[in-house]
C-alpha cells in the first residue's frame, strides 16, 4: 500500500528511482503513478536529484557476451537470442522502470566483472558534500588514476561578485590546497597533477571573490564539506 505520510512517500519514491524496491513494491508504485500526481512529482524530483551521479561514471563498454552470460544464469532465461534482444529493448523503453532496471543491470554487470576480473582494482573514493544543515549538495568522486570529479545536486546561482572555490585537505596537512574555481554549471574535473586524492581527505567549498581566494587559503565561509572514503565502505 502506498503510504499517506508525505515523508514516507518521498522515501518510497527515492527507493524506486534507485531501484532498491522489491518487485512487488515497485509494481504497486508503478500502478499508482498514473492517478497520483504528487507521487509522480516525487519520482521526477528524485530523478533530477540523482541525475548528476550518472555524469561521474566514465562510459565503459561491457565485455562481449556479458549480457548473454547474465541472462543465461537467470532462472527461466533460456530463450532464443532474438527473443532476448526484443525483451531487452522493451525493458529499456519502459518510461518508469528505466532507473530501476539500470541499477539492476549495473549491479549484475559488476557482479559478473568481479567474478571474471583477475585482480582487484583500487577502489574509487567518494563523498557527498553537505550544507550546514546536513543537506546533500555535491557529489565528489576520485578515480583510481587520481582524477577528481565534482557535480552539483542542486545548482545554484551566485551573486556576480562571488565565486565558489574547491579545496582539498589531506590527512595530516595543516592547510588546504586549492583545486580551482567551480564553473556556473556546477561541474568540475581536476587532474591528479593538482593533488593525489586519498581516503580521509577533506573536500571543501568556500565562498570567494570572483577570481578566487587572493591568499591561497579560504577567505570566505566554508559552504560545503565532506571526507573522501572508499566507495561501498561503511
Amino acid at each position: 500500500m502506498i503510504p499517506t505520510d508525505p515523508q514516507e512517500r518521498d522515501i518510497l519514491a527515492g527507493e524506486y528511482v534507485l531501484g532498491t524496491l522489491d518487485a512487488r513494491a515497485a509494481a504497486e508504485l508503478e500502478a499508482a503513478l498514473p492517478a497520483d500526481a504528487a507521487l509522480r512529482t516525487a519520482v521526477r524530483a528524485w530523478e533530477a536529484r540523482l541525475g548528476p551521479l550518472t555524469q561521474l561514471a566514465e562510459a565503459e563498454a561491457p565485455p562481449a557476451g556479458l549480457w548473454d552470460r547474465i541472462e543465461a544464469a537467470l532462472p527461466g532465461a533460456a530463450r532464443p537470442a532474438a527473443a532476448r534482444s526484443a525483451a531487452r529493448y522493451s525493458r529499456w523503453l519502459d518510461p518508469w522502470r528505466g532507473w530501476a532496471i539500470g541499477a539492476s543491470a549495473v549491479a549484475a554487470g559488476l557482479a559478473a566483472l568481479l567474478v571474471t576480473r583477475p585482480a582487484p582494482e583500487p577502489a574509487r573514493l567518494m563523498t557527498v558534500l553537505l550544507t550546514q544543515r546536513d543537506q546533500p549538495a555535491w557529489v565528489v568522486e576520485a578515480s583510481p588514476s587520481g582524477t577528481l570529479r565534482l557535480a552539483s545536486l542542486n545548482p545554484r546561482q551566485l551573486e556576480p561578485d562571488r565565486a565558489m572555490q574547491l579545496w582539498a585537505l589531506p590527512p595530516g596537512a595543516t592547510a588546504p590546497t586549492s583545486l580551482g574555481l567551480i564553473p556556473p554549471e556546477g561541474r568540475l574535473t581536476v587532474s591528479a597533477a593538482s593533488i593525489r586524492p586519498e581516503p580521509g581527505m577533506l573536500i571543501e567549498i568556500s565562498l570567494e571573490p570572483p577570481g578566487g581566494s587572493p591568499t591561497g587559503r579560504p577567505t570566505g565561509p566554508i559552504l560545503f564539506i565532506g571526507r573522501l572514503t572508499a566507495a561501498g565502505s561503511s
